[in-house]
């Protein structure tokens, strides 16, 4: 494999360009243009169901550095690698483009699920609260009330 070539270092993108075996006939390069780390980012968030400001709270950072990471920079913050995988179901590798991602169906009430994830980091006791009112409250409905 020949190294990538940069086509617009202003937004980050570079060509892969790979030799094609002289066995497939007269040897030629084919070029696949990658997405950007910001791309990437983009559309995983808007898979997985979260605003740029949900994504932001649910990891810890202002929606400005969300929009920022999308827009403005090639380079993934490292210190949020993790965090935002986490948040977004995937792992490292998949956030940064080096293993597939398979396609997910969106949740149905992202609402719902943002508030599940802040439930799950509640002191035990408030979430056990949380739960019981949830059980009673489906319980009542399942039961015609």
């Amino acid at each position: 494999m020949i190294n990538p070539q940069p086509i617009d270092a202003e937004n980050g993108t570079y060509n892969r360009v790979e030799e094609i075996p002289a066995s497939m006939g007269r040897a030629q390069h084919a070029v696949q243009t990658e997405e950007t780390f910001g791309r990437r980012l983009a559309r995983l968030r808007k898979e997985a169901g979260y605003s740029q400001r949900s994504l932001a709270a649910e990891i810890g950072i202002s929606n400005r550095m969300v929009a920022y990471y999308e827009a403005q920079t090639e380079h993934p913050p490292a210190h949020l690698l993790t965090p935002i995988a986490d948040a977004l179901s995937l792992s490292v590798d998949q956030l940064l483009g080096r293993a597939p991602v398979s396609k997910r169906k969106a949740p149905q009430n992202e609402r719902l699920i943002r508030q599940l994830r802040q439930v799950e980091k509640l002191p035990p006791r408030a979430r056990q609260s949380v739960l019981e009112h949830i059980d009673a409250l489906v319980s009542k409905h399942r039961n015609g009330g």
